[in-house]
């Protein structure tokens, strides 16, 4: 199961989150958020992926965050049409060939799902997120059985406040393409800053 743990931006909490062994940390490129990484952090994961999450941003903006971050992974989590994430993943494979690409999607009901297959030629993954007042990071979960309906074939994160006391749920789900789980809101101790102790507990109680 990918762990993915995102919202970070301060050095000393990144580099605990990083030694909790997880796969991936997510870093937020959206203004208005309480999570955004308005400067580069002194210390970056190297153990783990990096993935960028962007909501409706400029190519140059996002092609300059993947170079200054080294990013592994773009996250779009705005209205990107296809079109554009077409135009993202030819621009960004000429800086890093290897560069993955996901679309949230905001789902509340089954037939959210559709939504997703207009983008199966254009992203590597999905992640399916709660609706709630903001592109992510609302703490809302939505009902995960929507997801047994999910027919595409692209495999996806599951999202949307996962927390402490969530860990018997997500050993027991077990619905196909669901690849890993998106952490962030519900582990916070303040916006951006993750309780380690609190992820480190919870890992170890959904890996086996």
């Amino acid at each position: 199961m990918i762990i993915k743990v995102c919202g970070m931006r301060e050095a000393q909490n990144i580099r605990a989150v990083e030694a909790l062994g997880i796969d991936c940390m997510g870093f937020i490129f959206w203004p208005p958020s309480g999570r955004h990484v308005g400067e580069k952090p002194s210390y970056l994961p190297r153990s783990c992926q990096r993935a960028g999450v962007f909501v409706d941003a400029a190519l140059q903006d996002i092609l300059a965050a993947m170079k200054d971050f080294r990013l592994d992974v773009l996250q779009l989590h705005g209205h990107e049409t296809p079109e554009t994430l077409g135009a993202l993943r030819e621009s960004a494979a000429a800086l890093n060939p290897d560069i993955r690409l996901v679309k949230s999607v905001a789902v509340k009901e089954a037939g959210d799902l559709a939504q997703a297959s207009a983008y199966e030629e254009v992203c590597d993954a999905f992640l399916f997120d709660a609706k709630g007042p903001l592109p992510g990071g609302n703490g809302h979960q939505f009902d995960w059985n929507v997801l047994r309906q999910y027919k595409g074939r692209l495999p996806f994160l599951l999202s949307g406040g996962i927390g402490p006391g969530d860990e018997s749920r997500i050993r027991a789900f077990d619905v196909p393409k669901c690849i890993g789980i998106d952490l962030n809101s519900r582990f916070e101790t303040a916006p951006g800053f993750k309780d380690v102790q609190a992820l480190k507990t919870f890992i170890e109680n959904v890996r086996p």
